[in-house]
């Protein structure tokens, strides 16, 4: 049976299709629930009615689907919240589940490692937190912070210009994130994304060698990653990827996300980064 899944988080939200044997992934739309959150305190009407109506739309042909929310709709106060989920299922007739950030991270990280028969860190990034676990064949070690990258991109806006001005070592030092104690040669980095990224954006990879998965086919080594963030600072274009992508939005925060790499992979001891395009919608679709 065909099941729609829809992944609200605080920059982007995904829309995926399983039509029983696979997932395709249909559509990411920006909308920055977070930035402007922080602007009234609450949720800004016209992102509400943007989601809205990007849910009637997949209702029109759909009708098994599944909404799901992560970071900004775990900060609304109760009454915030009470009236968003009421007004959300007054005008779609869906539920609109919102989602621990412990669940988030087990439900990505299994969606993740399928495949994988080695000990290996996750790495979850988000606009409003960040997610990192260590697996070996279970979850071992679970970290998480309420912090994500819209919070760097508020402090150094300019991270989203054509160059960015500030230095990368800078940035590096203003995450302040929970990390994990346990080590691991192997990061793979889930969430959504970071395989767009890597083909994308100019910077090295090759294929995947230390295991076999068709979500999971390319990887870099750490040098390699660490030399091309600091070229994806200083030297690449965000202007020229934005010219000839079809998701020019989406690239505002990505020098943020590269840092926050950097920083686990720094901290774990990483080897080899495994950049994916996997979202908790597989791990949802293990789990029901």
């Amino acid at each position: 049976m065909e099941k729609v899944i829809i992944e609200v988080g605080s920059i982007n939200t995904k829309v995926d299709l399983f039509n029983g044997e696979k997932v395709i992934h249909l559509e990411t739309a920006t909308i920055e629930f977070k930035k402007n959150y922080k602007k009234q305190n609450k949720l800004d009407e016209n992102d509400v009615k943007n989601l809205i109506n990007l849910v009637k739309k997949y209702s029109e042909k759909y009708t098994n689907i599944y909404v799901c929310g992560t970071s900004i709709f775990r900060s609304l106060n109760n009454t915030q919240q009470n009236e968003f989920l009421n007004l959300f299922y007054d005008e779609t007739g869906n539920k609109f589940n919102i989602i621990s950030q412990e669940k988030e991270n087990e439900l990505t990280v299994y969606g993740t490692v399928r495949n994988v028969n080695s000990k290996v860190a996750v790495f979850i990034g988000g606009g409003g937190s960040t997610e990192i676990a260590i697996y070996d064949g279970k979850i071992e070690e679970m970290v998480n912070s309420p912090i994500g990258v819209m919070d760097i991109m508020n402090e150094f806006p300019d991270l989203g210009d054509d160059l960015a001005k500030t230095k990368l070592e800078t940035v590096q030092k203003a995450i302040k994130l929970n990390l994990p104690k346990g080590k691991a040669d192997i990061l793979i980095l889930a969430g959504g994304g970071h395989k767009n990224f890597a083909l994308n954006s100019g910077v090295s990879y090759e294929k995947n060698t230390l295991f076999s998965d068709e979500l999971l086919p390319i990887m870099m080594d750490i040098e390699t990653r660490k030399k091309d963030t600091k070229r994806f600072f200083e030297e690449i274009s965000l202007d020229g990827i934005r010219s000839r992508v079809s998701d020019p939005n989406w690239w505002y925060a990505t020098r943020a996300m590269c840092a926050f790499v950097l920083n686990v992979a720094e901290k774990i001891d990483a080897k080899y980064i495994i950049p994916t395009d996997i979202s908790m919608v597989y791990g949802l679709l293990e789990e029901k």
